[in-house]
């Protein structure tokens, strides 16, 4: 079976304390996580080794919170380097990455799917009102008092700035996927949506500008894509968008959970699968 999780944030002792409890249900079990599962290298290692030793095989994409650099890491390497570290960890626990060679994975009717771990970061464009610049958008959401944390910790290093970086991730990836043969319909992983209008539930609204960039949705059409797996918005659910899934397997903080039944920690995805 394959499996879906993102937004473990470990930090949390109540969530360190569910994830401590994951099992898989069988040794063939496969788990995707898709992006922050901690703050710091020494809590994100735990959770990688911990739940590389529960499943068959793991797949990784980096979220927005394990590339801070904060007081409780004060030689932490920033930007690409630090995601390269990332990497590192997985690559020791036997972790997939988004630099790996994309898995295939297997349903247990005999169904195959090409598994693409995507880091494309976001570059602010997903903005409301539409014609607003960055620059607006930014001074927007900190009237409305709403200022994502990676204005002070996510830096970018080497590129000047994040929408930067998150240009150079965009031109990797789809150059990776553009070079695919169609063998098989594909699972996209990324931490943020890939659709805007998956944004459209945030409270409140200008929190989107941090949350994905416009430059991915075609790939939705462009490439065979059967299934979109994402995180960073806290809202689990399910959503069909021109026929495809886009499930959003967020655990989230404790306080995320409150009042919202059933919420699961794991979420089964092979009956999406088609």
């Amino acid at each position: 079976m394959l499996m879906a999780a993102s937004d473990l944030h470990v930090s949390h002792p109540e969530n360190k304390r569910i994830i401590e409890s994951v099992r898989a249900d069988n040794t063939s079990d496969w788990l995707i996580l898709a992006g922050d599962v901690a703050d710091d290298l020494s809590e994100f290692e735990w959770a990688i080794r911990m739940l590389a030793a529960q499943f068959y095989r793991v797949v990784w994409v980096p979220g927005n919170h394990e590339l801070w650099c904060t007081a409780r890491e004060p030689m932490a390497l920033p930007g690409e380097l630090r995601y390269r570290q990332l990497v590192e960890i997985c690559h020791r626990y036997g972790v997939l990455t988004p630099e790996d060679e994309y898995p295939v994975y297997t349903t247990a009717g005999g169904q195959s799917f090409l598994i693409a771990p995507l880091f494309v970061l976001y570059d602010y464009s997903f903005r409301h009102p539409a014609d607003f610049t960055p620059q607006q958008s930014l001074e927007r959401a900190r009237r409305a008092g709403v200022v994502c944390a990676d204005e002070y910790f996510l830096k970018s290093y080497p590129f000047p700035d994040i929408s930067g970086w998150c240009d150079a991730r965009v031109q990797f990836t789809e150059a990776r996927l553009s070079a695919l043969s169609r063998d098989y319909p594909l699972i996209l992983v990324n931490h943020f949506p890939m659709v805007q209008r998956l944004t459209q539930a945030l409270q409140p609204q200008e929190f989107a500008i941090w949350c994905g960039t416009r430059r991915v949705e075609h790939w939705l059409t462009r490439f065979p894509v059967c299934l979109v797996v994402y995180g960073h918005l806290h809202l689990q659910g399910s959503t069909l968008i021109d026929g495809i899934p886009h499930v959003e397997v967020s655990l989230g903080y404790p306080r995320d959970r409150q009042g919202r039944q059933p919420f699961h920690v794991m979420t089964a995805l092979d009956t999406l699968l088609t």
